[in-house]
């Protein structure tokens, strides 16, 4: 490369990684993989290096993504609070111990091996013991000020425990990492896309998105968790070893990382990054790599640091398992709302332990950007290590047959021209009728989180459709009036025909929580359900709550609270209602808990399998005598309920003092 075609690149790639460092940290919604990103960067540094003259004072490769956003206060660090440097191979990662080894003089250096947990850095601050301050890495040297957030993160105490032998520090800032678990991931992404808007890639898109949400409810609703494994400025010193932080992290009851590995040497240390890496699929988030770092917190402080990322640690990033294979067609799905989702038929290939077939290609404005074709050969990824995607097409090998795709003006199933509301990127079936549509809300209705009618699954939901009997929930309770019509379906079939009226029948009495949230409401899944029944004791009175008694439930923040009275305020919806009314309805109100229950405005955690209960039925039960089940362990947790093969939650119980009964216990508890 000459000198005039070098400074062309350099210039060229600086624009590049800019605008990809503006896209991922300020907007989080990237547009290639960190593979991608890291290699454009490490051309710029191999150049910049090659051509020293050309390099600049403000290169992307001398400073550390900026995460600052308008709307937040900006807080120095005290320390500052630097990047990683990434590697992907084995050569580099021992490379990096031979540096360690000349500077120190000797080979057998002790280190902490971590995973690399795929979310937003944070730095957190605490006085005398107390929670005062959570600021984002922002330019390294100072960051946003996201306090007011990290407080709706129900796994951060406000106070430190005193660790046994050792006095709290007067001020230390401690470092680690917000994510968002994969389950969570899932829940927010299904319902973006009922909503018409566009999934979120990862994990760590959606968590850096929330966090830097100016209103703290909608934080909240959706459930942020928090890891601290590092220690930046600590007055006075409370420990000499990665190790110790690690131990006084758990002691000071502050969530830590689940597992880490002590190593010496290079071997060691490649090896338990191998052990990670195997192990990294069973963890409820997403590890995308692990990080090495020194141990000795003396020897961290002698190998300083470059102006963005320090010597004694490095971030071994784990590529992503991808597969190639043939795009056979796109299909478009129609969902209750009248979104058109397309879907990528593959030929099957194995992905992470896994035979995949289908992927999502979210929708036509993707499928533009990246230029998809049926016949293409496609490079499928599992997204936030949960959703196979399509994050690519192999060029090489497309051929003239695979012409570009035309993304449907119609609906695919009841022919209606499609429509796209301003504000959204999906393209709707406006036809509330659409057979698609009906049988998706249909069985969202009767589903097992719904009014859980049992017999009228998917299949019977779309013969039911098909021929026409049912064009609306309301007509699954005039069924009855078409028993001989039933008894068509097959041969032997009046007993099942009579226990599927049966079980129709029984669904008009069910609890308020599950026909609240088999109406669909955009947001509204089972565990605000509940909440709202509770609050409001009936439909009637929730139809009629006004903006800011929603806003006073924990959990509902603006952004539900306007989808719950929207849907309220259509009058097809109201006559919906109604008419179900009519047909024999009758939600039942929750149960007032009985005066002085034990359980009463208790949290209760779940693990392991209870000898004679299902988790089902201890849900009920703790709900019906006033108290609530949660999904993880945190220092609010009231009680743990342990049956046999408890897992994790078990352990974390026992580290933060929660108390654990079992189910005999709990009987006792129920009856006072």
């Amino acid at each position: 490369m000459t000198s005039a075609e070098a400074r062309q690149r350099i210039a060229d790639l600086r624009v590049h990684v800019a605008r990809h460092d503006e896209l991922y940290y300020r907007q989080a919604k990237p547009e290639v993989t960190d593979f991608e990103y890291d290699r454009l960067k490490r051309e710029l540094a191999d150049l910049e290096a090659q051509f020293p003259q050309f390099k600049a004072a403000d290169s992307p490769t001398t400073r550390v993504g900026d995460d600052r956003l308008e709307g937040f206060a900006t807080y120095r660090h005290r320390q500052p609070l630097q990047s990683l440097d990434n590697t992907y191979s084995e050569a580099d990662l021992r490379a990096f111990h031979q540096r360690l080894v000349k500077l120190f003089s000797r080979e057998d250096l002790a280190y902490v091996v971590e995973p690399k947990i795929d979310g937003i850095a944070v730095s957190l601050t605490y006085e005398k013991g107390a929670f005062v301050r959570a600021v984002t890495r922002g330019s390294g040297f100072e960051g946003d000020d996201i306090t007011a957030n990290a407080k709706t993160i129900h796994t951060l105490p406000p106070k430190l425990k005193a660790a046994r032998g050792a006095r709290l520090p007067d001020v230390i800032e401690i470092r680690g990492e917000i994510y968002m678990t994969l389950a969570e991931f899932e829940r927010i992404n299904r319902e973006r896309e009922e909503a018409g808007e566009a999934p979120f890639a990862n994990p760590r898109n959606l968590t850096a998105g929330t966090i830097k949400q100016l209103d703290t409810r909608e934080v909240a609703r959706r459930k942020l968790e928090i890891v601290l494994y590092g220690v930046g400025f600590c007055e006075p010193a409370v420990t000499e070893t990665q190790g110790g932080v690690h131990g006084l992290v758990r002691a000071w009851g502050l969530p830590a990382v689940e597992k880490f590995w002590p190593t010496h040497g290079s071997d060691e240390t490649w090896k338990a990054v191998q052990e990670l890496d195997q192990l990294r699929h069973s963890f409820a988030y997403a590890t995308d790599g692990a990080v090495v770092k020194l141990d000795s917190l003396a020897q961290q402080r002698e190998a300083g640091s470059t102006s963005k990322a320090p010597r004694w640690a490095i971030a071994y990033k784990f590529a992503a398992e991808r597969a190639e294979t043939r795009l056979n067609a796109i299909t478009v799905q129609v969902g209750r709302t009248g979104v058109l989702t397309p879907v990528a038929e593959l030929e099957p290939v194995v992905l992470a332990g896994t035979t995949v077939s289908r992927a999502t290609l979210h929708n036509r404005d993707e499928i533009a950007r990246k230029d998809i074709r049926v016949g293409d050969y496609v490079f499928v990824e599992k997204a936030g290590e949960v959703i196979p995607a399509v994050v690519g097409v192999n060029t090489a090998r497309r051929t003239p047959e695979c012409v570009a795709y035309v993304f449907p003006g119609k609906c695919p199933v009841c022919n209606t021209r499609t429509v796209q509301y301003e504000g959204e990127v999906a393209l709707r079936c406006p036809n509330p009728d659409c057979p698609a549509q009906v049988r998706r809300r249909v069985q969202h209705f009767s589903s097992k989180a719904g009014v859980d009618i049992e017999g009228l699954g998917e299949a019977m939901v779309d013969t039911l459709v098909e021929k026409g009997w049912v064009r609306s929930v309301t007509d699954i309770y005039r069924l009855r009036l078409r028993r001989d019509d039933l008894l068509t379906l097959g041969k032997s079939v009046e007993k099942s025909t009579d226990n599927l009226l049966a079980a129709i029948e029984a669904s008009k009495r069910v609890e308020l929580w599950r026909f609240i949230n088999g109406l669909g409401i955009t947001h509204v899944g089972v565990a605000a359900a509940k909440d709202l029944a509770r609050k409001f004791g009936s439909l009637e009175a929730l139809a009629e709550a006004k903006r800011d008694d929603l806003l006073a439930i924990e959990g509902i923040g603006e952004t539900m609270a306007d989808a719950i009275i929207t849907y309220f305020n259509e009058p097809k919806n109201r006559t919906l209602v109604s008419r179900l009314f009519t047909l024999g309805v009758a939600p039942l109100a929750p149960a007032r808990p009985a005066v002085g229950s034990a359980l009463a405005g208790k949290t209760f955690v779940l693990t392991g399998t209870l000898p004679k209960l299902t988790r089902e039925q201890a849900t009920e039960m703790i709900e019906a005598a006033g108290g609530k089940v949660g999904g993880s362990v945190s220092r609010k947790t009231s009680y743990v309920l342990a049956g046999e093969e408890a897992g994790s939650k078990l352990e974390k119980a026992k580290s933060l003092g929660v108390p654990v009964i079992d189910e005999s216990e709990f009987r006792r508890m129920l009856t006072g």
